[in-house]
């Protein structure tokens, strides 16, 4: 951060609180506390009023503000929890970028509306569960896919499947052009052209290892819109199971990708699915136990019968 736009932030951090410490100062802006000192020579030289308390540290002279922002609360909190989701969601440049715009939205507001925005917050809370957590590894590779769509440059990395590649294994080597990141479902989704499968395909970055961003450019086809985009869906085979209804709801609110429809009957809620392979869905039905019935088709019931009896094997 150059001098000008720390003098910028120091002046927003003296509106957000009423007495800052030089320290403090220091250590949001990774500098030293003489560095900080002589910011605020040149602020106060500039005609900012700032007024220096030993002891206590440094505030704005009463009345003073940048040119105002009108937000009401409610827009405030809208913009602030945003911050929130950027910081937990995306990498961690963007995250301290973030936050580093959530503090000056919170400097420029008047001090009734920086009370009522500060109760509203409070009152909302964006859960980060086991489920969706972003992983170190997962805000890495974000930061990398970023540079390189920014950039033009291809990616190579290792790609992990739950079906076997033709010569047995489950992780091949891709090399891909990014086009853009989705969020589904708390999962981070790469949209690129695969240079193996030569088509655009998706890629889970919690399946992804060892990225590397290639010196490679790339050239996005003419035409191609990715907020337009619109994958071909090829899940054509059906699956039915019934669950008991002690679990239905669970398991409705497990929010499978591939639940299509669920349905009350005598016997328990029939679930459908719609999937690519049935193997898609085996890890999900065992998790069940014996809660859960595949009624179609055979060869998940098989996949079912076979896994079970493995397990059987071990205990």
């Amino acid at each position: 951060m150059n001098k000008t736009d720390r003098m910028l932030a120091i002046v927003l951090e003296l509106q957000r609180k009423e007495v800052v410490r030089a320290e403090d100062l220091a250590a949001v802006f990774e500098t030293s506390v003489r560095t900080i000192y002589r910011d605020i020579q040149a602020l106060s030289e500039a005609g900012v009023p700032v007024v220096g308390a030993t002891g206590q540290g440094y505030s704005l002279m009463k009345g003073y503000f940048l040119p105002p922002v009108s937000f009401t609360a409610e827009e405030a909190v809208t913009l602030l929890i945003g911050t929130d989701f950027i910081e937990q969601r995306f990498d961690t440049e963007y995250g301290d970028r973030a936050s580093a715009a959530g503090r000056k939205i919170e400097a420029v507001l008047p001090a009734d509306v920086r009370e009522n925005a500060s109760r509203i917050r409070q009152s909302v809370l964006l859960l980060n569960t086991s489920k969706d957590r972003l992983q170190g590894q997962e805000k890495d590779y974000i930061g990398q896919i970023r540079r390189a769509i920014l950039e033009q440059r291809k990616i190579s990395f290792g790609y992990t499947k739950a079906r076997q590649e033709a010569d047995g294994s489950h992780r091949s080597v891709r090399t891909a052009w990014p086009y853009g990141l989705v969020l589904n479902r708390g999962a981070w989704t790469l949209v690129a052209w695969c240079e193996l499968r030569q088509e655009v395909r998706h890629f889970r970055l919690s399946r992804m290892l060892e990225l590397t961003v290639l010196e490679q450019p790339f050239q996005t086809p003419a035409g191609f819109d990715f907020q337009a985009y619109q994958p071909e869906d090829d899940r054509s085979i059906i699956v039915r199971i019934r669950v008991d209804s002690a679990i239905a709801d669970q398991a409705v609110e497990s929010g499978n990708y591939y639940l299509e429809a669920a349905e009350d009957r005598a016997d328990g809620r029939h679930m459908t699915f719609r999937v690519r392979q049935p193997e898609e869905l085996l890890q999900w039905v065992l998790g069940w136990g014996a809660g859960a019935v595949v009624l179609e088709p055979e060869t998940l019931r098989k996949l079912v019968r076979e896994e079970a009896a493995r397990m059987l094997e071990r205990y």
